[in-house]
C-alpha cells in the first residue's frame, strides 16, 4: 500500500489478524466500513477488501511488517494516544481521513478493542514503567533494624547467633519421636545459654528481665515454631506459674531446676470438655486435714487434661488447675504442683498419660492427655500466693472476692498472651520476607517484545502483599506498646492490660494466619513446597488462634472491657449516659461529617495522619455506643443480660476490632513521630498511611453507611492505596532486610537462587 490514505487502514488489518483468524463477524464489520467510504475509488476498495479475505490470511512476514510500521509511527510520535491518532499519522493527515474519527471509534467498539491497550503494545520496553521499577532502598536499613530491636538489640543478636549454629539445622524427619527429641535437645542448648530462666529472679539463677524474655521468644520464632512452643511451655507456662502463683518455698525448691531444664514440666489447665471456660474445670483437689494432703482426681473422661505440652514424653511435674474441695465445699479453681514421672521418665502410680498424636502442625511438641486417679500430694504443693489452706484446715485468701481472686490468678499469666502474638508476628515477618524476596526475583510476562518483569512490579501482586507489610510493621509497634504497658503495670490498670493483651493476641494471630495464606498463594507452586517453609509457618501458627484462649472468645472479653469502661464514664448503661456519649461523639465528628469533608479527596488530606486517627476513633466510638444502646434496649425489653449479650455477639467482635485497630494505628503514629532519621521516618510514614487507608478501604461499607464518607472519597482512597503500594515497592525488599532474619532460619531455596 503505497497510497497514504490506504496505509491508514493498516492498524485495522493488524488488529484483526494478529490474535487469530478473522471471524465472519469481524469480516462483515470491516467490509461494511470499507464499502461505506465513498471517497475511496472502486479499485482502492477492492484492494482493501482483499486484505480481509477469510480464506487468504496474511503471512507471518506481513504481520511483522505491519507491526514494525506501527511501532515506528508510535515511537516517533509520543503524543499518540489512540488508534485514530495512528491512522492520521499514516495518512499524512489526509483530509478525507481527518473527518472519520467518530467512525473509527465506533469501529473499535464493534471490533472489541481498547485503544489505550493497543497503543501500549507498540511501545518499547524502555518506555514501560512496570519494567523499569526495581528494588532501590531509600533508607538506611541498619538504622531501621536498630529502631525495631530497640533496647533488646543485644539479646536479639545473641539469640540469632545461637539459632544460626549448625546444631540448629532444621529437623526434616517425619518421625515424631525423632522430631520431639531434637526439639528437646534444642531447648537444652537454650537453657545452657540462660535464655530459659531470663525472667526468673536472680537469686534462683535467672536474669530477672521479662523484656528480654519476650524478645527471646519472638526471635526464636524465626526458627522452628515447635521449639518456641516447647520453650514457652517449659520456661513460660510451667516456670512462670510456679514463680507467679507460688511463694518463696516453691521458688527455692523448683525455679533453678526449671530454668536449667533439670525439671521439665507442664501447664495442665485445659480439659476435654472445658477449654476457654477455666471456671468450669472438673478436676478436683480434695483436702485431707488429717494427713495434710490433697487428692487430685479426674472425675470422668471428659475432665482429663488435654493438649498439654510436654506431657506425652518429657514432663516430670505439672501445674494442675483443679477445684479445691474442703469438707465438701467447692472453693473454686486453684493451682497445684503434681508429679507425673520420676527422674527415669517412668510414669507414677495414679497417673495416666496419653499422646495426642499427629497434629496439623507443631509436631515437635509432645502434647498429651493426663488423668489422675486418687493422686496424693503434700499440702505444700498448693501454689498459695492468692489462696491457701491454713493450719486449721481452713481456706484463706488475701482477696475476699471469689471472682476477683480467680481473675487475679489468671491475670498473673497474661504474659503468655504477649509471647504468643509476638511469636506470630515473627512468623508473619518470615513468611513476608520469603514472599517479597521471591516476588522481586520471579519474572513473569512483560511488554510485547520486551523481557519478563518481576511479579512484584505488578499492581495486583503489590496489593496482595504490601498492605500486609504495613500491617506487620504496625503490629510490631502495637505489641511493643502492649509489652511496655505490661512491664510498667499497676494493679489499677491490670484489667485494661489483660483485655488489651487478649485483643492483641487475637488481632496478631488472625493477621498472621491471613498473611501466611497470602504469602503461600503469592509464591505459586513454589510456596506449596515444604522446602520453602511457608507450609510449616502456616500450619504451626494455625493453632495460635486457639491456644492461650480462642480468639473469638478473647474478643468477647475485650468488648466487655470496653463496655465496662463505657459504663464507668457514662453511667450504668442509662439512657441519658448513652445519649450524652452519642451527642459528644457526634459533636466531635460533625466537622468531619460536613459535605465538604466527606467528599474531600486531595492527596494531602487523604495522607494526613490526623484524618486517619479521627476516622478510626469515630468508628470505634460509634460502634461501642451502638452496641451499648442495643444491649440496653434488649435488657429493657425483658431479656436477661446473658441472653442480651448472646444476641449481640457479632457486634461485640466489631467493638473489639475497632478498638484494636485504633490502638495499633495510634501506637504506630506515636512510634513514627519519635524517629530521628528522616529517611527511615519517610518510609515508616508511607507504611502508616498504607496501613490506615487499607483498613479504611476494608471498612468502607461502614463509613459509607454512617455518612462519614461519600463514594467519591472511598474511591479516591482506593486509588491512593494503589499509589502507596507502587511507591513502597522499591523499598519492599529493604523493609524485609530490616527484620534481619538469619538466612539459616529463612532457609527457603526460592530466595537464594
Amino acid at each position: 500500500m503505497n497510497n497514504a490514505k490506504l496505509q491508514a487502514f493498516t492498524p485495522l488489518f493488524y488488529l484483526v489478524w494478529s490474535d487469530d483468524l478473522l471471524t465472519q463477524k469481524e469480516f462483515q464489520t470491516l467490509q461494511d466500513f470499507i464499502t461505506a467510504q465513498t471517497w475511496l475509488l472502486p479499485e482502492e476498495q477492492q484492494f482493501l477488501l482483499s486484505k480481509i479475505t477469510i480464506s487468504n490470511p496474511p503471512s507471518r512476514q506481513n504481520l511483522y511488517e505491519w507491526k514494525s510500521e506501527l511501532e515506528k509511527i508510535v515511537q516517533a510520535n509520543p503524543s499518540i494516544n489512540s488508534i485514530f491518532d495512528i491512522v492520521k499519522a499514516l495518512s499524512n493527515n489526509d483530509a478525507n481521513i481527518n473527518g472519520l474519527e467518530p467512525y473509527f471509534t465506533k469501529l473499535e467498539n464493534d471490533l472489541g478493542y481498547l485503544g489505550e491497550e493497543v497503543i501500549s503494545t507498540f511501545k518499547t520496553t524502555v518506555n514501560s514503567i512496570t519494567s523499569r521499577t526495581h528494588t532501590d532502598s531509600s533508607f538506611d536499613i541498619s538504622k531501621l533494624t536498630a529502631l525495631l530491636d530497640g533496647d533488646q538489640a543485644d539479646i536479639i543478636n545473641k539469640v540469632k547467633a545461637v539459632i544460626s549454629k549448625p546444631e540448629f539445622a532444621y529437623e526434616t524427619s517425619t518421625d515424631t519421636t525423632v522430631y520431639r527429641t531434637k526439639v528437646y535437645e534444642w531447648c537444652r542448648i537454650l537453657a545452657k545459654e540462660n535464655f530459659g530462666n531470663m525472667a526468673y529472679p536472680k537469686e534462683y539463677g535467672g536474669g530477672e528481665n521479662i523484656a528480654d524474655y519476650f524478645a527471646i521468644m519472638e526471635t526464636l520464632s524465626y526458627h522452628d515454631l515447635s521449639l518456641v512452643i516447647k520453650f514457652g511451655v517449659q520456661f513460660g507456662l510451667w516456670g512462670m506459674s510456679v514463680q507467679l502463683l507460688g511463694t518463696a518455698k516453691h521458688h527455692e525448691k523448683y525455679l533453678q531446676a526449671i530454668g536449667s531444664l533439670q525439671l521439665p514440666g507442664c501447664f495442665a489447665m485445659t480439659e476435654t470438655n472445658h477449654g476457654s471456660n477455666v471456671k468450669g474445670l472438673e478436676t478436683t483437689a480434695t483436702y485431707n486435714h488429717e494427713n495434710k494432703t490433697f487428692t487430685i482426681q479426674t472425675p470422668n473422661k471428659n475432665a482429663q487434661k488435654e493438649y498439654i505440652g510436654n506431657a506425652a514424653m518429657h514432663g516430670q511435674m505439672a501445674t494442675v488447675f483443679a477445684k479445691l474441695i474442703i469438707d465438701d465445699h467447692d472453693y473454686g479453681v486453684n493451682a497445684f504442683i503434681v508429679p507425673l514421672r520420676d527422674a527415669d521418665a517412668t510414669v507414677l502410680n495414679g497417673i495416666t498419660i496419653g499422646d495426642c498424636g499427629l497434629k496439623m502442625g507443631l509436631n515437635g511438641v509432645d502434647n498429651g492427655t493426663i488423668s489422675f486417679n486418687n493422686v496424693v500430694i503434700p499440702k505444700e504443693n498448693m501454689l498459695d500466693r492468692f489462696a491457701s489452706v491454713n493450719e486449721n484446715g481452713e481456706f484463706e485468701s488475701p482477696i475476699p472476692s471469689d471472682n476477683r481472686r480467680f481473675f487475679t490468678m489468671l491475670g498473673t499469666l497474661v504474659g503468655g498472651r504477649i509471647g504468643i502474638p509476638r511469636s506470630a508476628l515473627a512468623a508473619a515477618k518470615s513468611g513476608l520476607t520469603i514472599a517479597i524476596k521471591y516476588g522481586d526475583q520471579r519474572r513473569q510476562f512483560g511488554p510485547d517484545g520486551g523481557s519478563e518483569v518481576p511479579v512484584l512490579n505488578y499492581r495486583i501482586h503489590q496489593r496482595r502483599l504490601l498492605p500486609h507489610v504495613a500491617k506487620t510493621y504496625a503490629m510490631h509497634f502495637g505489641l511493643q506498646y502492649l509489652t511496655n504497658r505490661f512491664l510498667a503495670r499497676t494493679d489499677e490498670e491490670m484489667q485494661e492490660i489483660e483485655a488489651l493483651a487478649a485483643g492483641m493476641k487475637s488481632y496478631s494471630t488472625w493477621s498472621t494466619r491471613d498473611i501466611l495464606q497470602e504469602c503461600r498463594e503469592a509464591c505459586g507452586g513454589k510456596g506449596y513446597m515444604s522446602e520453602n517453609r511457608i507450609d510449616a509457618l502456616k500450619n504451626d501458627t494455625e493453632v495460635y488462634t486457639t491456644f492461650e484462649g480462642d480468639n473469638t472468645v478473647l474478643m468477647q472479653l475485650v468488648a466487655k472491657n470496653r463496655l465496662s469502661e463505657f459504663r464507668k464514664s457514662f453511667g450504668e448503661m442509662g439512657s441519658m449516659g448513652i445519649i450524652n456519649y452519642v451527642y459528644e461523639n457526634a459533636r466531635t465528628a460533625i466537622a468531619e461529617k460536613n459535605p465538604i469533608v466527606t467528599r474531600k479527596t486531595d492527596a494531602d488530606h487523604l495522607l494526613d495522619r490526623q484524618f486517619h486517627l479521627q476516622a478510626f476513633e469515630h468508628r470505634e466510638k460509634s460502634i461501642l455506643a451502638s452496641a451499648a444502646k442495643r444491649i440496653k434496649k434488649l435488657i429493657d425489653s425483658g431479656l436477661e443480660p446473658y441472653d442480651a449479650f448472646n444476641v449481640v455477639q457479632h457486634q461485640m467482635i466489631d467493638v473489639a476490632q475497632a478498638y484494636l485497630e485504633r490502638v495499633t494505628l495510634e501506637q504506630f503514629q506515636i512510634a513514627v513521630a519519635t524517629v530521628k532519621d528522616e529517611s527511615v521516618k519517610a518510609i515508616l510514614n508511607k507504611l502508616e498511611q498504607l496501613y490506615a487507608l487499607s483498613l479504611i478501604e476494608k471498612n468502607k461499607g461502614w463509613f459509607l453507611e454512617d455518612g462519614y464518607m461519600e463514594a467519591v472519597k472511598t474511591k479516591a482512597i482506593r486509588k491512593m492505596v494503589n499509589q502507596l503500594c507502587w511507591d513502597i515497592r522499591p523499598d519492599a525488599v529493604p523493609l524485609m532486610d530490616a527484620f534481619n532474619i538469619p538466612d539459616s532460619c529463612l532457609a527457603a531455596p526460592i530466595i537464594f537462587q
